[in-house]
Formats: C-alpha cells, structure tokens, sequence
C-alpha cells in the first residue's frame, strides 16, 4: 500500500455509515472485548439505537481498496443537541448527569466512538480527523465538546493512579463538573496526592485522552463502570475558546 491519499467527511449514505459501523466493530468489539443489544457479529457491525440520530465523521484512505468498508480508517460520532432531542437524549446522559452543560446556555455537540484502524496510529491520521472535527466545530458555532472516554478494562485497582491524577489536575470547574450516574458511579480520588507518581500514572492514559488534555480538556466527577463494553469510562470537557487559543500557541511553536 502507497502513501495515504486521506479526506476527511461526513458519511453520505448508508454504505458509509456501515463502513462506519464495520470498523467501530473491528476496534470496539474485536479488539477491546465490547458488546451491546444492537451490535451485529455476524454481520461486524456495531451500532446503537443513538446512531439513527448522530452523524459519523469518516476518515477515507482512497489508497486503501475500491470500496467504503475498506478506505474507511477513522471515525467519529456527532450529536447536536437536535440530534439529542430526537434521540431523547445525550448518549453521555446514560452514565453521567449533564445537567450543568444543559443549563449553561452554550452550543452544545457531543463526540463519541471515535477510533482509528489499528494501521494509522501513531501518524497523522488523528490529525487529519480532528482538523475535520474543528471544522465541523467552526462551522455549528459549537462552544462546548464533550463526551465519554474509555479505559480498557474495569479493574479499579489496576485504574487507580491514572483515574487519580484525573481528578487531582484535570477535574472540570464547578460550573461544568458533570457527575457519573450513582448506579455505576466510581469515585477517582483513590491514590492520596502524597503517593501519587504522576508521570507513571500519565503513561497509563490512554492516548486520545492526553490529546484532549492538552488542548485543556477536563473531566467530570467519578468514573462510570460500562461493563458491557468493557471500560471505565470518563467524561471529558472542553471548551472551544480554550482549545482555539492552545490549538493557535501549538501551531505557532511549530512555524
């Protein structure tokens, strides 16, 4: 296979939203152990009732085959808050009580599933999907991101000093501090500030998570336990006028 020859859109037809469907199913399921009510192994495909209302942003490798469900090699989820509406409600609501980002009056998009093919990670694919995700951002007037994100597994004990440096350095401001619903509800305050190794406990956050870090993301109260998916879940915050002005520092220092 030659160099990438990437585009970045949303899905247009329902052969994009399977491929779509296909490769959340090849990382989400066949890679990380998930399930779900409406997930397809016969047919690889995971999906979920929110999908009927959500718009998936597709990262497209034209160098990769002939057919969608082969160029397809990155993925996001979108949710407006019309979507949400006709949905009946934030995916994110099913674990955490978003009622501080409902009452802050600020345009509201919610990002979800999103994955790359086990290929493109660790180059530019993140980079070309996320620069598509600004626009998309750019272009709604969107003031507030958010969305759950995922550990593998759900051994606290093994979770203990990432979910804790979360919550020490990372924990949204009160205006916006989410909570994890009290039925899976975990609290992340678990390794005292004293005995914490914050570098050892940074290298066990996920990659997508640091990213979202370091535009200045934040995270909710608690962690959620999704045990059908396999994951500790965390939601994550972010601001656009925050991210704008670290997105414009980061470009800077590279010119």
């Amino acid at each position: 296979m030659g160099a990438p020859q990437f585009e970045a859109r949303l899905a247009e037809s329902a052969a994009d939203r399977r491929a779509a469907h296909r490769l959340r199913y090849e990382v989400f399921v066949a890679e990380l152990g998930g399930d779900g009510e409406m997930v397809d192994h016969g047919a690889r495909l995971e999906r979920d009732s929110f999908d009927a209302h959500a718009e998936q942003l597709l990262l497209i490798d034209r160098a990769r085959g002939d057919h969608a469900e082969t160029q397809v090699v990155g993925v996001y989820r979108l949710m407006t808050q019309d979507a949400a509406v006709r949905a009946g409600q934030f995916y994110s609501e099913s674990e955490y009580d978003l009622g501080k980002l409902r009452a802050s009056g600020r345009r509201l998009l919610e990002l979800g599933r999103s994955c790359l093919h086990r290929d493109y990670r660790g180059g530019t694919a993140m980079l070309h999907l996320w620069t598509a995700l600004a626009d998309q951002v750019q272009a709604r007037g969107i003031e507030l991101l958010f969305g759950v994100a995922s550990f593998h597994g759900t051994d606290i004990d093994r979770l203990a000093a990432p979910l804790s440096l979360l919550n020490a350095r990372h924990l949204a401001p009160e205006a916006l501090r989410v909570r994890a619903r009290a039925e899976s509800f975990q609290t992340m305050d678990l390794v005292p500030a004293g005995a914490l190794d914050r570098r050892a406990a940074m290298r066990q956050v996920p990659a997508l998570i640091k990213a979202y870090l370091r535009l200045g993301g934040v995270v909710g109260e608690g962690a959620f336990i999704d045990h059908a998916f396999n994951t500790t879940d965390v939601c994550l915050i972010l601001d656009t006028e925050e991210m704008n002005a670290r997105t414009r520092a980061i470009y800077e220092a590279r010119g």
